[in-house]
């Protein structure tokens, strides 16, 4: 019986998640759920999954979640200090980071100082602090699972190969909703257009960052971090049909490749039962109705968020954070109809070029750099209108 905690439950990963327990009771025990601003459907999990604790981020909701659980043994916890203290919790074993963005970065180093299984599906926290989390799972001997279908299958597809160094991966992308539009037509998209995504069903913010390709780019170096590979050995291939998930070269040149349907149960599932396998009710991959499979090389130029993460990783350092730290604000900002799709990249970009380089070494390092990175792009945009 494995004990989670799993941080982000009223997302699109945790709803996942809580799915695969109910598949799986004899398998799987909730002991901490956490939400954001999400109230009602925290308190309709706890009342269904009974943890030890539950934690509403958004201090304000704290009584509308204490009075509604009040008749449960149910602990009611509020703020971001109190995500760091519940993953520590002797209770739980493995840790489900579905927290979006740079908020899952402090629980995330919380509980791997904690010695906890994370299953990582908060890619943010690679990006913005690889180095750190690499270095804080040795030091505690912390294994680090991926949830990402991308990271997953290159994980599938490298189990069994340990003495076999890699050659390069092929890291696979659905190409977004736009992938086929033109700059003029790309420049004139709406955040309704953005969050019509062809394959995926996912939160607002990713969804966003997939139309932009900036999804891409960051996965690009969550690879580097967990696989250690360098990004020139990270090619990304548009797939639009998401049933090859990604793919990996050996120096030999054989390739191996995990595929499915586009389900992201699977890659939580195996995230939590690693090395085992174990049954997953859901659609099958038909190959007799699958027509035909097609790959693109991403366009660059339509989509500069994708080189933009390719520049943050060479340049190492704080470069990451910043990017993260800019594309939060401008994603949040075209959501709200501030920005056009195309200043998306050119506000990153400038924040990157504004922002000093520096070596960050420690959590309150990148915490200082994130905020910095975020008051100078919000001051961007400000001053654009």
């Amino acid at each position: 019986m494995k004990r989670i905690a799993l941080l982000g439950s009223t997302g699109s990963i945790g709803c996942q998640t809580l799915d695969i327990v109910s598949q799986h009771p004899d398998e799987f025990e909730v002991r901490v759920l956490t939400a954001n601003t999400n109230a009602a459907l925290l308190i309709a999990q706890a009342k269904q999954y009974e943890p030890d604790a539950v934690v509403i981020a958004q201090p304000s909701l704290y009584p509308q979640v204490a009075k509604a659980l009040a008749d449960l043994p149910i602990k009611v916890y509020s703020g971001a200090d109190a995500l760091c203290q519940v993953v520590a919790l002797p209770s739980v074993d493995v840790v489900v980071t579905a927290m979006v963005g740079f908020s899952g970065l402090r629980p995330t180093v919380a509980a791997i100082e904690a010695n906890k299984t994370i299953a990582l599906a908060n890619k943010e926290t690679l990006v913005v602090a690889g180095e750190l989390i690499t270095r804080l799972a040795v030091e505690h001997h912390v294994a680090i699972l991926p949830v990402d279908s991308e990271h997953s299958a290159i994980f599938q597809s490298i189990v069994g190969e340990a003495a076999n160094p890699l050659h390069k991966i092929l890291l696979t992308a659905s190409g977004g909703p736009f992938r086929q539009k033109s700059a003029a037509e790309i420049d004139q998209m709406t955040a309704a257009d953005a969050l019509k995504h062809p394959n995926w069903k996912m939160g607002a913010k990713i969804t966003i960052d997939s139309a932009t390709l900036m999804n891409k780019g960051f996965e690009m170096i969550e690879a580097c971090w967990l696989f250690g590979v360098s990004p020139e050995q990270v090619e990304v291939v548009v797939h639009p049909e998401s049933i090859i998930h990604s793919a990996v070269e050996f120096e030999d040149g054989a390739v191996k490749a995990q595929l499915g349907v586009p389900d992201m149960r699977l890659p939580i599932q195996y995230a939590l039962t690693f090395p085992k396998r174990i049954p997953l009710q859901g659609e099958r991959l038909d190959f007799f109705s699958l027509g035909r499979l097609t790959f693109e090389r991403p366009d660059m130029d339509r989509f500069p968020c994708l080189r933009l993460a390719y520049e943050a990783i060479a340049a190492g350092g704080s470069a990451p954070c910043i990017l993260n730290a800019a594309n939060e604000v401008v994603n949040l900002a075209f959501r709200e109809g501030k920005i056009a799709f195309t200043d998306i990249p050119r506000l990153i970009e400038a924040t990157m070029h504004s922002l000093p380089q520096s070596s960050p070494q420690t959590l309150e390092d990148y915490i200082r750099i994130d905020a910095e990175a975020k008051q100078h792009c919000q001051q961007l945009i400000t001053n654009k209108h």
